[in-house]
């Protein structure tokens, strides 16, 4: 993961166009640009516990996550397990996860 500079950033992404470096696909921008789409800044570890996301979901009576992410075997599925002991219902995109390696993502 490291030498395919998966984590490399300059900073946490506040909005869409920042020095991040994170970016989406244009045709995805009118849906997360919408003011009412959560972008959290990045975890700390794998899962959602070192953010507000939990709580930025319980704000907004927001009950079904859906997942999608490029590191499945690690911070997706942490992700994952975390909100469903939360009580979210919780749905993985297949395919719109990746991770390095087939025996990663397959895990």
């Amino acid at each position: 993961m490291q030498e395919n500079n998966m984590f490399q950033s300059k900073g946490p992404q506040k909005q869409i166009e920042s020095a991040s470096g994170a970016d989406f696909y244009e045709s995805f921008k009118p849906y997360l640009e919408d003011d009412k789409t959560i972008i959290t800044s990045p975890h700390k570890i794998f899962g959602p516990e070192s953010n507000d996301l939990v709580l930025q979901l319980r704000k907004r009576g927001i009950n079904t996550v859906i997942i999608g992410g490029m590191n499945t075997n690690l911070c997706v599925d942490s992700h994952m397990r975390e909100l469903v002991e939360q009580g979210f219902k919780v749905y993985i995109v297949s395919d719109a996860t990746a991770a390095p390696g087939k025996d990663a993502f397959n895990a």
